[in-house]
């Protein structure tokens, strides 16, 4: 039946400090919060012992952030969906929750797929009214390095955020024109998207601000030819990049939510000690 782990993280605002409480069902851990921006900003790291998912693996975080409170959560890895020897899918799962005013940072490392994984990594976000989010994804394919290359097995994505976004998409190793044709993927193996949204309508001057600092950064960056980014609609900001391995698109997303963290929000960058190391 594979491991079946749960995660509840509750956030909320009290007294100016921003306090989680959590529990836990099987091997998936947060680590101690930290509060390097100050005691309103809750960082966590999220942990999952065994480092990797095989067939009818899943791992369940629900998450909520309550009114005015602020959380910033990454991992100190890839999550690994390994090689699979029956059809059972692996699934990671986020359901995450915001209230009224509440920002949330939502900022894993890569989702790495082994040749022969079947995956499923879904995330949906529910913004209240003042709401806002910060959120990417990376999807590394495949270990190129290694010589191990994602020419077979099958990686699925599902990313919403209801009644303003939604993704959904079928990765299959084994499919040539997607994985190099000129109108899929052209031969790169990572894939990576940011998002900010809000749970209303952001201001015209808010947007554009924020599509200029980003496209400052793609256009100096070296990525500038498979990378771009848009208003999708009035409450969403998307960010898109293509790249042959996930370094250059991690370091871009960096650079573009340490802008976007300072047009919207007025803030510096504070990214997680452990993306250093």
């Amino acid at each position: 039946m594979g491991w079946r782990a749960r995660l509840a993280l509750d956030y909320r605002l009290e007294g100016g400090r921003c306090l989680l409480r959590h529990r836990h069902e099987g091997p998936l851990r947060v680590l101690k919060s930290l509060y390097p921006e100050g005691e309103a900003i809750c960082h966590n790291v999220l942990v999952h012992p065994p480092s990797g998912l095989v067939a009818g693996d899943r791992l369940e975080i629900e998450l909520s952030v309550g009114e005015g409170a602020h959380a910033l959560l990454s991992t100190p890895g890839a999550t690994r969906f390994y090689r699979s020897s029956t059809g059972a899918l692996a699934t990671q799962s986020l359901q995450a929750r915001l209230a009224p005013g509440a920002r949330l940072e939502w900022l894993p490392l890569e989702a790495l797929a082994y040749p022969g994984c079947r995956a499923l990594n879904e995330a949906r976000f529910e913004l209240a009214p003042g709401a806002e989010l910060m959120a990417w994804d990376l999807t590394a394919l495949g270990l190129p390095k290694a010589g191990q290359p994602f020419a077979e097995g099958q990686f699925q994505q599902h990313l919403e955020i209801p009644g303003v976004w939604l993704e959904r998409g079928l990765i299959d190793g084994s499919d040539a024109l997607l994985m190099d044709g000129s109108l899929g993927l052209a031969g790169r193996r990572c894939l990576a998207s940011l998002v900010f949204a809000g749970g209303e309508a952001l201001s015209r001057e808010r947007r554009e601000r924020a599509l200029e600092a980003v496209r400052a950064c793609i256009e100096a960056h070296p990525l500038r030819d498979t990378a771009g980014v848009t208003a999708a609609q009035e409450r969403l900001l998307v960010l898109r990049v293509l790249a042959p391995l996930v370094e250059p698109a991690f370091e871009l997303l960096r650079q573009c939510r340490a802008a976007w963290r300072r047009e919207l929000w007025g803030l510096d960058e504070a990214s997680p000690r452990l993306w250093a190391m």
